[in-house]
């Protein structure tokens, strides 16, 4: 085994982000000694040598160089092996929601800077990644979405000189976002809660019309302390209505809710504790600094609004544009849950044993191929899943005005397809560990209701899939690029002829869409999309599969270690095989296979399989999971049954 000293990397993914942390600061906020290992595992340890496995190098490609796995991802690391992580079952509802304030309130000690944190998305999607996988981590990766990126962000991102942030980075007061509400969910341009600017006083008057207008979903309990909200509200002057704008309003103080603020409780999620509620207001007056002006819209002192943005749904989303970093942290949530899932189930399998075919003989249950086969599907599944995470986080952080709604479309279709992803494979994983899966020592048995949750937050699933699939048919020309020469079975290894075949099947349902929406019943734009959209929504799916595919075929180009891109290229194979088998129809219909491919491919798909079985506990230790996760959450059960 050949030993190399990995020196630390000076490219960060972000240029010119500042860290938000104190140096190598451990779980307590104590820092390292010099030159020592950092707090959390060797892996993150960044000068010793370190062994040059596969193992080792697919944490690289999953989680970037040294340099940015210490900026980026080892301080959720190191934060989720403390004691404040470890499971609770014993602890009431009640109890579990006050343990993600703490767990929240542990986040912002770590931090030098928690402003800084709301402005990178790298680092904040991390902190998902990573807390998501912990016991209760749907309670704390939630409320940390909520203040810092969409209430704490917001505020950021619509500057004030007058206002003080201190209270919210030093969480003497919690943030929270009231957007949608009872009867307006994905269709929230047409909330209906009103701040009607007073021109007597100068005040707005913030109202909730009907029940039906009442906020639903935000956490507004007084659990975790005093609280303040960004409240979108339609800005109503001298009878016209403006759109929808957000207003900074405090929720509550020590003693309770503020005078005409009425919040109602929901139930619980044991896979999210967090204190969601149902929230009012009756004429409640607000300072005129209370309204977040930009450049979408500021208010003059005659009540007059000014704006870039003529079109009110425009200024809304203006408004709202911490929604597609949110979207962001839902995938990286996802993405974290699903990899722990997989970790969990591939170490259940290898110490499970069951009978083995000879008498007496115990075997590991992960022998089998019908158990590792499911495995090593949702592994190459979970690989591209986590680049194609990385490729849209990149994008994002760096986007100009030019290029911004390629880079929201990215972001869209990737926590959605993630997300769904993650439903899939956690589910799986569950199912593989058998009831060991379902107890509450066991952090799998919360991921699926968990993931949930994320395909539902920061826009529903599939209204965001639709309104992506119906701007692609829109901007995506197919390639005129003539169908490539089939010559022989060999090609199903070859991930770049896989990839060709993606790309000719998404443009076979761009075509039966486009044709689809030219023929669709005339003057009645619904039944025209209505027609489209199936065709719209394969070509959508296909489009992401080749996505994930480009950001599969980019890490195995950084690949540096022979014997890891063997390995990821079998990954990458397989994975597209999983893609491309639902097509095979179409694409011989076409003519980019033959019947010889169509005759092979079963047989290669076994072959990538069997070439792969022996190196699953090497694909998951790649996670780089900190103890005790897995270990001790598997063994426990099996200890006592």
């Amino acid at each position: 085994m050949v030993l190399v000293t990995v020196q630390p990397e000076e490219r960060s993914t972000a240029p010119g982000a500042t860290p938000a942390f104190p140096a190598q600061r451990g779980p307590g906020g104590q820092r390292p000694t010099p030159g020592g290992p950092a707090p959390g595992g060797p892996a993150f340890d960044r000068f010793a040598p370190l062994a040059l496995t596969p193992a080792r190098e697919l944490t690289r490609l999953l989680f970037g160089p040294r340099s940015e796995r210490n900026r980026i991802h080892a301080p959720w690391r190191r934060l989720i092996a403390g004691e404040t992580f470890r499971p609770r079952p014993d602890l009431s509802p009640a109890q579990q929601v006050a343990r993600s304030y703490e767990r929240l309130r542990l986040v912002n000690d770590t931090l030098d800077d928690p402003a800084r944190l709301a402005r990178d998305p790298h680092l904040l999607a991390a902190l998902h990644e990573w807390t998501a996988i912990a016991d209760g981590g749907g309670g704390l990766c939630t409320l940390a979405s909520i203040h810092y990126n969409l209430f704490l962000g917001s505020l950021l991102d619509h500057p004030d000189d007058r206002r003080d942030l201190s209270p919210f980075t030093s969480l003497q007061r919690t943030g929270t976002f009231l957007c949608t509400e009872v009867d307006h969910g994905n269709d929230s341009f047409a909330l209906e809660t009103t701040a009607e600017l007073d021109p007597r006083t100068d005040e707005f008057v913030l109202h909730t019309p009907h029940p039906g207008a009442r906020k639903f979903m935000p956490n507004t309990s007084t659990t975790g302390g005093p609280k303040t909200a960004l409240v979108a509200a339609r800005l109503l002057t001298g009878g016209r209505d403006h759109g929808v704008f957000l207003f900074l309003t405090p929720l509550s103080d020590d003693h309770g809710p503020l005078p005409g603020i009425r919040v109602t409780p929901l139930p619980l999620r044991p896979d999210a504790p967090v204190d969601h509620c149902l929230t009012a207001f009756d004429h409640v007056r607000l300072p005129r600094q209370a309204l977040l002006e930009a450049e979408h819209g500021r208010l003059d002192h005659t009540g007059t609004l000014t704006s870039t943005l003529g079109n009110p749904r425009k200024r809304f989303l203006h408004s709202i544009n911490r929604v597609t970093t949110g979207k962001l942290c839902m995938s990286a949530a996802a993405v974290g849950a699903t990899r722990a899932a997989l970790a969990i189930a591939v170490r259940h399998g290898q110490h499970r044993h069951v009978s083995g075919p000879r008498p007496g003989q115990r075997i590991p249950l992960n022998t089998h191929r019908t158990h590792h086969g499911r495995l090593l599907t949702a592994l190459a599944t979970a690989y591209g899943m986590t680049f194609l995470h990385r490729t849209a986080t990149d994008r994002w952080a760096r986007h100009t005005p030019a290029d911004r709604a390629d880079a929201e479309r990215l972001v869209a279709l990737t926590k959605a397809w993630n997300t769904w992803q993650a439903r899939t494979i956690t589910t799986e994983c569950r199912e593989r560990c058998g009831a060991h899966a379902l107890l509450p020592t066991n952090p799998l048995s919360a991921f699926p209701a968990y993931i949930e949750g994320t395909i539902t937050a920061e826009g529903d699933n599939l209204v965001i899939w639709t309104k992506t699939a119906a701007e692609l048919l829109l901007h995506h020309t197919p390639d005129p690029t003539p169908p490539h020469p089939p010559t022989g079975p060999h090609q199903l290894t070859d991930p770049h002829f896989l990839r060709h075949l993606l790309a000719r099947t998404r443009d076979l349902w761009h075509t039966r869409a486009r044709t689809a929406l030219r023929q669709g019943p005339p003057n009645d734009p619904t039944a025209r999309w209505n027609t489209a959209a199936p065709a719209a929504l394969h070509m959508l799916t296909a489009h992401t599969a080749l996505t994930t595919t480009d950001a599969y075929l980019h890490a195995l180009h950084h690949t540096t270690d022979p014997e890891t891109h063997d390995l990821l290229t079998h990954l990458c194979l397989l994975f597209l095989h999983t893609q491309i088998t639902p097509h095979t129809g179409d694409l011989l219909a076409h003519h980019h296979l033959t019947p010889e491919h169509i005759h092979h491919l079963p047989h290669t798909h076994t072959t990538l399989t069997h070439h792969l079985a022996p190196h699953l506990t090497t694909l998951t230790d790649a996670f780089d999971l900190p103890d005790p996760y897995p270990h001790p959450h598997t063994e426990a059960p099996f200890q006592s049954v």
